[in-house]
């Protein structure tokens, strides 16, 4: 059964007055697709489960600018903004081919529950994007690729966020670093004491 992974993060200084702004910079350094680039817009007030206050969609995910001064209308405390559109993904289906993979990206305000108390939730996919299914090399070639995407997603943030604490996990509850790194643990090319620090 697919298990779904996440990109949790932590900021410090995280206030109702740059939430946008820490927003507008993860859209700006996420590989959004090439291939299918329109994107939708969502807005929660107090919680998820209500419908949207605000959902648009726009043809071309372009300058995330555009994005941010619609989400601003809303800019409340106890409000989640949620961006959902496509990276590209190395995927079988048969046949491995870089294609458009879903993805959702979440700012949470101070008022407004996480599930984890996070300010910024990536969900990236489920985890057979990024575990490879055989141990034959020819499987690892484009599985290794989309765990390079990932990583370097997790790096370009930590550089441009205020980062407290950062969490790669999946749905299931368990620490997808850890088993990523283990299913991974004979591929030298991501093998490396360096590799697995990132991954956490």
């Amino acid at each position: 059964m697919a298990d779904r992974i996440y990109l949790s993060f932590w900021l410090r200084g995280f206030t109702e007055h740059n939430m946008l702004a820490s927003l507008e910079t993860v859209l700006e350094k996420f590989p959004f697709s090439r291939l299918l680039r329109h994107v939708t817009l969502r807005v929660y007030a107090l919680e998820m489960v209500e419908p949207p206050a605000l959902e648009r969609t726009f043809a071309d995910v372009g300058e995330p600018r555009e994005l941010i001064e619609a989400a601003r209308e809303f800019e409340n405390p106890d409000c989640a903004y949620q961006v959902s559109s496509y990276w590209d993904l190395w995927q079988s289906a048969p046949d491995w081919a870089l294609r458009p993979s879903p993805v959702a990206i979440s700012c949470f305000a101070p008022l407004f529950p996480s599930d984890n108390g996070e300010q910024i939730l990536i969900e990236c996919g489920t985890d057979h994007l990024f575990l490879p299914a055989t141990p034959a090399k020819e499987n690892l070639l484009p599985v290794r690729s989309n765990v390079r995407s990932l990583l370097h997603l997790a790096a370009d943030l930590e550089k441009t966020l205020r980062v407290e604490k950062r969490l790669l996990w999946a749905e299931s509850g368990e620490n997808f670093a850890e088993r990523l790194s283990a299913a991974l643990a004979g591929d030298a090319d991501l093998r490396t004491g360096r590799g697995e620090s990132r991954l956490g």
